[in-house]
């Protein structure tokens, strides 16, 4: 399902926000890794943006100006494209593999009496960043270890 591309902005902010920054998981999903290059490019592109602008323009004159803008917009798209790839990774339907091991999860948490809702049919990358950090964050870690 194609959105537009503020919904899916938004839907990779409050991935990067849900999904759990663990070590564990680290190994086995590009997410952490994406998400601290996103946050980082999000604190340092535009300084590097404005600064890239700046210097070409003091060094090469206002004749280069087009050329300064381009690359000063280059650096401003960085966290763009990470908010983007982690909007669209959070719509996607979780391959077989990866669904039965949700669903695992989901049973063992349940047993543990987590309150949690029904699992999906066909759950999504979010349900599985939803589950994991309450997974994370309700249960202890000698039992979030069996899993990993």
């Amino acid at each position: 399902m194609a959105g537009t591309i503020t919904s899916i902005v938004k839907d990779g902010q409050q991935y990067m926000q849900t999904w759990p920054m663990q070590r564990q998981l680290f190994s086995m999903f590009p997410e952490g890794r994406v998400i601290s290059a996103t946050k980082l490019s999000i604190k340092v592109m535009p300084a590097l943006a404005v600064l890239s602008v700046a210097f070409m323009v003091n060094v090469r004159g206002y004749e280069i100006l087009p050329q300064a803008l381009a690359i000063g917009a280059f650096f401003l798209s960085l966290p763009l494209q990470g908010l983007i790839w982690l909007g669209h990774r959070s719509n996607q339907v979780l391959p077989p593999s990866l669904n039965s091991w949700y669903l695992d999860i989901h049973r063992k948490m349940q047993i543990q009496g987590c309150a949690l809702q029904s699992p999906k049919a066909k759950p999504k990358y979010k349900e599985l960043a939803c589950l994991l950090k309450t997974a994370f964050d309700e249960l202890d870690k000698a039992f979030t270890k069996s899993w990993f």
